[in-house]
């Protein structure tokens, strides 16, 4: 017998719900309703809501991930020659939302709540990991790169998503990376 639902399918639709209605409204019951079936059939592939936000982020993070992929086809040489790279791809109205989400989630994780609080960190730094693969340098120098391009990004999109997208990109023209 043909389940209906795939763990895949499933995850797909707790990150459009969290996406949609953001990560403190993510329940089982929120993905069982917008997919028309059972919460328990949630909750057989995501034992607990921790697990379920866990992958959530996961697949927030590798969406982004595959958004900047096209951005960074040779090694930079530091984090402003990154982030010049990477600021028209990020800067775009459908990346808007999962920098939301990513922001609601270092809210959380700042006030401490679990299980933003260990997540969070761990996609930051997963994040600065993978960053530093597209710069040159010693891996010394590639993390510290790493860490000033996320910093930097960070700012940037932190400022387009409370001040508009005309205050990041006077930002970021002024910063010299647009």
């Amino acid at each position: 017998m043909r389940r209906r639902h795939s763990r895949e399918r499933i995850l797909e639709e707790a990150l459009a719900a969290a996406l949609d209605d953001g990560l403190s409204q993510l329940s089982f019951g929120r993905v069982a309703g917008r997919l028309g079936i059972s919460d328990r059939t949630v909750v057989y592939y995501f034992p607990s809501k921790d697990d379920l936000i866990g992958q959530v982020l996961g697949s927030m993070g590798l969406e982004l991930q595959q958004t900047l992929g096209d951005a960074f086809r040779k090694p930079a040489r530091d984090h402003v020659e990154l982030v010049r790279s990477a600021w028209p791809v990020l800067a775009q109205p459908e990346t808007d939302p999962l920098f939301g989400l990513f922001f609601e989630a270092n809210g959380l994780a700042a006030a401490g709540r679990d299980p933003y609080r260990t997540l969070v960190p761990a996609l930051v730094e997963g994040w600065i990991a993978w960053t530093a693969t597209f710069l040159e340098g010693t891996p010394k120098r590639r993390r510290a790169e790493a860490e000033a391009a996320t910093a930097l990004v960070d700012g940037l999109l932190l400022l387009r998503q409370l001040a508009g997208p005309e205050a990041a990109d006077r930002a970021a023209r002024k910063l010299g990376v647009r």
